[in-house]
């Protein structure tokens, strides 16, 4: 008999497959406002993010990445969470999530908390903050790509 944990934690990798193996705004945008990279090279993980902003909001977002399952998902689920958000909201987005990660308690908005279990390996946990890491990035204009380093 399946434990009452089971059939959530099947629903979330299904999840994150799903993220993963058809991503959510996964092209290069052309003439993005702000843009930015980054890699985590424990895992290969690269990312760029690509945004445009119209009428004070996130109007729209994507992503072009190479990397595992988790950071694709991460990724993709980030752009569905961003779009038609304020810059400053998107901002305190990206570092509540990337400190909600890093906490055993911490809460994943959306789809993210499908991702909560990788909060028990760290190097995973790399994985899936690059995304949000490289968006703060991005709204900083930071030129210098982002590194889990």
């Amino acid at each position: 008999m399946p434990k009452p944990a089971e059939p959530l934690a099947r629903l979330y990798q299904a999840t994150v497959l799903e993220h993963s193996r058809q991503p959510h705004n996964f092209r290069r945008m052309e003439r993005p406002d702000r843009q930015a990279t980054g890699n985590n090279p424990l895992c290969g993980d690269q990312v760029t993010l690509f945004l445009r902003e119209a009428d004070g909001v996130v109007a729209d977002i994507s992503f072009d990445a190479c990397g595992c399952a988790i950071s694709l998902a991460s990724s993709s689920m980030l752009t569905d969470l961003v779009r038609g958000l304020p810059p400053a909201e998107v901002q305190r987005l990206a570092r509540e999530v990337a400190a909600a990660f890093n906490s055993p308690d911490g809460d994943l908005p959306g789809d993210l908390a499908a991702l909560a279990g990788v909060r028990n390996y760290p190097a995973r946990v790399r994985c899936a903050t690059l995304p949000w890491r490289t968006l703060g990035a991005a709204l900083e204009g930071s030129p210098s790509p982002v590194s889990t380093e």
